[in-house]
Order: structure tokens, then C-alpha cells, then sequence
């Protein structure tokens, strides 16, 4: 599931330091939380939708196509609530989240289950971008980075203790479904910290901006898209469906991933400012091109579980998309830029889940995962068209930049 951007928050006027840092705590605490809820929702999934579910790869595809239309509903609900008071709806959808997570412990037929995760899936697109909207309105002036830099912190620990509980508790023998509980429970949590944060936080409505000079950068979302859902749906249903892969290694999997990407951030962050977008990317879709392969031809468990951590260690090489805006776009069309970016990502979201379920039943597990790779190498081929060596902030002279009046 895919980061969202949108336009952020008003200030609120005249808010008294006192108030802003208790917003800032129970926004802290509220981001832990949904945090903790889920990255044990992500550890365990797998497991519980091959072992307790018994599903297919079409119905796992199926399942992921009508849970990723709601990020594009998102988009709409945040439209139509625009002026309403932000940590009001960020608890609602919380609770719209916990609840949906809880309720995976009492899901016993197809049905029921798809229902269930798109009660979680709305509440939690819905509140992907409210975090760091209300982290801007309540930062001191001057202090905005350092502020996004706690929420990003916090989110990090929650996660961390959420893999963390899952598996000390699977180790002592808890079955998947209580740990559906505790993670809602967390989710619940994480709402009732929200009415902690000043209400007079507006919510902003999304604003998308169709340009044709920005269709690389729409392109390469939709190509991205498409090759995240290649790992969230099918990676590790592939490890626990095809290898038999226990929930106690998926969750020591999910840890390393964790530590990979914690430990590779900065320095990925670091060289795209020094070799450009360009290179950082046509090196990300390369590997990730291989990686699709090795999991369609490689039958070593440890190799392929090498491969999943690395897979998911190398999701940071992502923001290298988020730094391209800065350099094709001027600073009044960054927010909704990037809100058509996550507009176009989700297409991707709701296509690919279908269209790789439908290759798994029909073709084989492999062909879902070669038509990831298909997917990476055309991302290699379109980051090609990025510039080489363009100064942040310029539009470049590539065809797909070219100037537009639309």
C-alpha cells in the first residue's frame, strides 16, 4: 500500500504552544498506533489468507483489486469532507480501521472476508495522508521537517513493536486470529488518541492536475504501481502458498525488511540528490526486473527469502519518484502533482491484483511474477526518458515535458 499526498492542512490561527505540542503528542501516539496495527496486519496477512482462508491466487487477486479501489475513493472522501474538522475524521477513520483489522479474527467464508477489508482499506486510505497534513499545521514555524521527522520516527516504532509482539506472541503459541484482536485494538487506540489534536485542523480537499508535460511521471507511478502490487499481493502469499512458509518466518521476514529499509533511507536519499532520478531509478526497475524473475525460476526457500527481504529493503528507492516532481514542476503544483501520481498508482493497484490472479489460475504462480518483471523492465525503458544531470526545479527539454496549455 502506497503513501498518499495531498493538500495540507490549514493552520489553525492563533494556536497556543501548549496546544501544539499536545497535538503533536496524541498525533505521535496515533500514528505509533496505526503503525503497530499495521505492519502486524502485513506480517501476518499472508498466513492467514493462504493457511486459515484457503484461498487461491485468483481469489488473493480478487481480494487486492476491490481492497486498492478504495485509495481512489479516497480521493472523492476527502473531497466531500473538505472544511471538516481533520482529527475528527482522522478518529472516525481509524476506527473505520481497528475495527476492520479486529474483524479478520471472526472472518470465516470469502464473502465476509472481502467485506471486512474494505472497511479497513477505506479507514486507512482515507487517513494515509492526514498525518503528516496535521503534522504541518501543528509544527512551529521553522520546524516543519523536524516535526515530519517525529511522525516518520514514531510510525517506524510502532511498526517495529507491532512485528515485534507478533512474533514473541506466535513463538508462545497465539494462533493468527487473536493477533487480528490485538491489532485492531491498537487501530481503536490510535483513533482515540486523535481526540487529543486541536479540531480547528481543517481538512483540505484533494486537487488533481492533469498535464501533459508531467505523463513520465503519471507513466511511472502507474508502471510502479503495478509492480508494488506484484509484491504486497502475491510475494509473500507465493512464500506461505507455494513453500509453506510458517507465520513465525514471514514475521522475521517482515522485521528484516523493516531494518533494511530503516538502515538504506538515508543513503538512498543522499545519492538520488547526488546521481539524479534518472540513474536512481533505472537501477531500481533493473533489480526489481530481476528480482520478479528470480521469484518465478528460483526454488531455494532461503534464496527466495533473501530475495523478499531485499525486494522490500529496496521500496525506498521510491521517493526517487517524489523527487522528480521537484524538478519538473513549480512549487504551487507539487501537492496536486503528486495527488494525480497516487491517483494514477492506485489504477495500477486495482488492475494488477485481477490480472495477476487471473494468470495464476490459468497460467501458473510464475506468470504473475514474469508479468512483474515485464512491468519493471518498461519502467527501466520510461525512467530512460528522465533527463540526465537537471537542476532541481527545471522542466527539462524531454518530449514528455514538453510545455503544455492543458
Amino acid at each position: 500500500m502506497p503513501g498518499s499526498s495531498q493538500p495540507v492542512a490549514k493552520p489553525p490561527a492563533g494556536l497556543q504552544p501548549s496546544l501544539r505540542r499536545r497535538g503533536l503528542v496524541f498525533l505521535g501516539l496515533a500514528v505509533a498506533a496505526a503503525g503497530f496495527t499495521m505492519s502486524l496486519q502485513l506480517g501476518v496477512n499472508s498466513n492467514f489468507v493462504a493457511d486459515e482462508m484457503g484461498l487461491s491466487g485468483f481469489e488473493q487477486g480478487l481480494l487486492e483489486t476491490a481492497r486498492e479501489t478504495c485509495g481512489i475513493v479516497a480521493l472523492g472522501v476527502l473531497a466531500v469532507l473538505a472544511g471538516f474538522a481533520e482529527p475528527l475524521l482522522a478518529a472516525a477513520m481509524l476506527a473505520l480501521f481497528g475495527l476492520g483489522i479486529g474483524g479478520y479474527a471472526f472472518v470465516h467464508d470469502y464473502l465476509w472476508l472481502v467485506l471486512v477489508s474494505l472497511v479497513w482499506s477505506q479507514g486507512l486510505h482515507v487517513w494515509m495522508p492526514l498525518p503528516n497534513s496535521m503534522a504541518l499545521a501543528l509544527a512551529e514555524p521553522g520546524r516543519a521537517g523536524r516535526r515530519l521527522g517525529q511522525m516518520q520516527a514514531a510510525a517506524a516504532a510502532g511498526s517495529a513493536l507491532g512485528l515485534l509482539a507478533a512474533l514473541l506472541l506466535s513463538l508462545a503459541g497465539v494462533t493468527i486470529r487473536p493477533l487480528f484482536l490485538l491489532a485492531g485494538a491498537a487501530g481503536l487506540l490510535a483513533a482515540a488518541a486523535c481526540l487529543g489534536i486541536p479540531r480547528a485542523i481543517k481538512t483540505p480537499g484533494p486537487r488533481l492536475v492533469f498535464r501533459r508535460r508531467y505523463g513520465l511521471y503519471y507513466l511511472l507511478n502507474f508502471l510502479d504501481g503495478w509492480r508494488k502490487q506484484i509484491f504486497v499481493a502475491f510475494a509473500g502469499f507465493m512464500l506461505v502458498r507455494m513453500y509453506g512458509t510458517d507465520i513465525k518466518t514471514m514475521l522475521i521476514l517482515w522485521i528484516a525488511i523493516q531494518a533494511v529499509a530503516w538502515v538504506a533511507a538515508p543513503g538512498v536519499g543522499r545519492l538520488i540528490d547526488r546521481i539524479g532520478e534518472r540513474r536512481a531509478l533505472v537501477f531500481y526497475f533493473a533489480c526489481l526486473t530481476l528480482f520478479f524473475v528470480g521469484y518465478a525460476v528460483i526454488h531455494d526457500k532461503l534464496v527466495l527469502y533473501a530475495l523478499y527481504v531485499v525486494n522490500g529493503g529496496f521500496m525506498v528507492f521510491s521517493m526517487a519518484l517524489t523527487t522528480y516532481v521537484n524538478r519538473i514542476a513549480p512549487p504551487s503544483e507539487h501537492t496536486p502533482t503528486l495527488s494525480m501520481g497516487v491517483a494514477m498508482n492506485h489504477v495500477a493497484a486495482v488492475l494488477m491484483p485481477l490480472v495477476g490472479g487471473l494468470l495464476w489460475k490459468f497460467a501458473g504462480y510464475q506468470w504473475t511474477f514474469f508479468v512483474g518483471a515485464a512491468a519493471a523492465a518498461l519502467s527501466v525503458l520510461a525512467a530512460l526518458r528522465i533527463p540526465c544531470h537537471e537542476p532541481p526545479g527545471t522542466k527539462g527539454d524531454s518530449p514528455w515535458n514538453a510545455p503544455s496549455s492543458s
